[in-house]
């Protein structure tokens, strides 16, 4: 099993920053991928970026592309997203999630095998 657990959302403002972290613990030496989702009141789950252990490929939406980034600390077990340039369609509950077996999808939920609560973004215009 892997438990994984999200901090660092809360209120930001348009154009400005916020770092979330996912601290994953248990199993996490058999997760090959690792990822973020984000879900807006009244719309589906949908995915913001993506990478694998591996460190051979890292994905982004295009909505996310060239203001978030996703890292990692091995040591800590962290992974990251760093989001610049907020904007208030960024509004919504974020989720960490990993993959525990070997596949070539990234970017649907049905992806992901692992899932932390998530925590909550709002960006005020």
């Amino acid at each position: 099993q892997v438990q994984l657990v999200e901090s660092g959302g809360g209120l930001g403002q348009a154009g400005g920053s916020l770092r979330l972290s996912c601290a994953a613990s248990g199993r996490t030496f058999s997760t090959y991928r690792m990822a973020w989702f984000r879900q807006a009141p009244g719309k589906e789950r949908e995915f913001v970026a993506s990478f694998s252990w591996s460190g051979d490929n890292t994905y982004y939406s295009d909505s996310v592309k060239g203001r978030f980034t996703i890292s990692r600390d091995n040591a800590k077990n962290t992974v990251y997203l760093q989001m610049n340039g907020l904007k208030p369609e960024d509004t919504a509950v974020y989720y960490c999630a990993a993959r525990s077996y070997l596949s070539a999808g990234y970017r649907r939920s049905a992806d992901y095998d692992y899932w932390g609560r998530g925590t909550q973004v709002t960006v005020s215009s």
